[in-house]
C-alpha cells in the first residue's frame, strides 16, 4: 500500500492503554524518541497491538506544528526535538522538513508562522503533535 502521509516513522509499540471506546497507545521510535497515539479500541483489537509489536507512525503534515523551543503547560503529547533540513516558503504555506532522531518529518504550515519563528536550514525546532492525530499501523 503506498499512502500520501509523508511522515511515516518506524518504532515498536511500548505500552497500550484501553479505555471505554479509545486507547493510548505508547510506541519507542526506532532513533529513541516516545509517542503516544490515541486510537479506536476497534483499531487497537483490528491491528493486534501489544508491547514489542512494530510499527509505524503515521502523521500528516498539516498536523505537525512547530515551536523553537520545549513547550510547557500544553496538552500535545509529542514533542519531538530536531532541526530543520529543508524549508520551502510560499505565498501562504511553508514545507519544513525536520530531521529527529531516526527519521524525518515534514510540517505544513503558514508562510507567517515560518517567519515569526525565524525558521531556517539548520535551525533547532520541536515538531509537535497531538496523540489524536497519530496513526499507526504494523508492518
Amino acid at each position: 500500500m503506498t499512502l500520501s502521509i509523508r511522515n511515516q516513522l518506524p518504532g515498536t509499540v511500548t505500552e497500550v492503554r484501553p479505555g471505554e471506546v479509545m486507547a493510548t497507545v505508547g510506541v519507542r521510535l526506532d532513533g529513541g524518541q516516545n509517542v503516544t497515539a490515541a486510537i479506536t479500541l476497534e483499531a487497537v483489537e483490528q491491528l493486534a497491538l501489544a508491547p514489542d509489536l512494530p510499527v509505524r507512525v503515521l502523521v500528516k503534515s498539516t498536523e505537525v506544528s512547530l515551536a523553537t523551543d520545549r513547550v510547557r503547560g500544553l496538552s500535545i503529547r509529542n514533542q519531538l526535538p530536531g532541526a530543520v533540513t529543508h524549508l520551502v516558503i510560499g505565498d501562504v504555506m511553508a514545507s519544513v522538513k525536520v530531521t529527529v532522531d531516526g527519521g524525518e518529518l515534514t510540517a505544513a504550515i503558514t508562510r507567517d508562522a515560518a517567519e515569526d519563528l525565524g525558521l531556517f536550514v539548520g535551525s533547532d525546532v520541536v515538531a509537535l503533535i497531538k496523540a489524536t492525530e497519530v496513526s499507526l499501523a504494523t508492518v
